[in-house]
């Protein structure tokens, strides 16, 4: 009864009746490693889908707050297609896991300009987030590409083709190398595996999805410090 009354409120949800409703976003994370005062705060369309500066929970191992499961019916409709780039839905995670993700993921964040870049590897896909010359980032369509260099097994650690990481790990990625079109794809990562690289990709959600999140977000990036803050809008397809 209770998985037919989420289903129900979901589909509900997605059918329309809240369409009008908003997603805000409030984003801190320290790139340096130092744990305090990084949080992900939201509030969605449904009631229970929120939370007020969501971190990570050392004791669980997880998110204080649950926001890693719980930000489920926002990046995914009904039929768990993605509404939002998997880009930036990993970008969101960072502060509500352990700091060893950071490092393992090697998270990559500078500025050229004005433009802020956002990159990071993770299960062996390298995914990269822009802002524009004014820092924002734009939904459903903006600067969010991925490609596949590598593989993991297990728990890991990744295995990254030597096209890109001299010693086949994500600590010596070349991000250059990885955004390069010229750098072939199809390339058989390491011996023993089946596992290929791929060419570079956008990665703006699943065109099929039932309807995608619209608007901008403002990027600011004052290193050590990444703060993400806006509202997007619920548009049907």
């Amino acid at each position: 009864m209770r998985k037919l009354g989420l289903a129900a409120l979901l589909t509900a949800f997605w059918g329309g009746l809240v369409f009008a409703q908003d997603l805000t976003i409030d984003y801190r994370y320290n790139v340096s490693g130092v744990k305090d005062g990084n949080y992900l705060s939201y509030r969605s369309a449904i009631r229970y889908i929120a939370a007020d500066k969501d971190a990570f929970d050392a004791v669980s191992g997880a998110s204080k707050q649950k926001s890693t499961s719980l930000f489920a019916p926002i990046q995914t409709d009904i039929m768990g297609r993605a509404t939002i780039s998997s880009g930036f839905r990993g970008l969101l995670l960072f502060p509500l896991a352990p700091d060893t993700i950071r490092t393992d993921d090697n998270l990559h964040i500078y500025r050229e300009g004005p433009v802020i870049t956002m990159e990071y590897v993770h299960r062996g896909v390298a995914y990269r987030i822009q802002t524009d010359r004014s820092g924002n980032i734009g939904f459903p369509r903006g600067s969010y590409v991925m490609r596949t260099v590598g593989y993991i097994q297990g728990e890991g650690p990744q295995v990254i083709s030597r096209d890109f990481a001299r010693d086949m790990t994500a600590a010596t990625i070349d991000w250059k190398k990885v955004w390069d079109p010229g750098v072939p794809s199809g390339q058989i990562v390491a011996a023993g595996n089946d596992a290929k690289t791929g060419p570079i990709q956008n990665d703006y959600g699943d065109m099929m999805a039932m309807f995608n999140w619209d608007g901008t977000l403002e990027v600011k990036f004052e290193a050590p410090i990444l703060t993400i803050q806006g509202v997007l809008r619920p548009v049907k397809r």
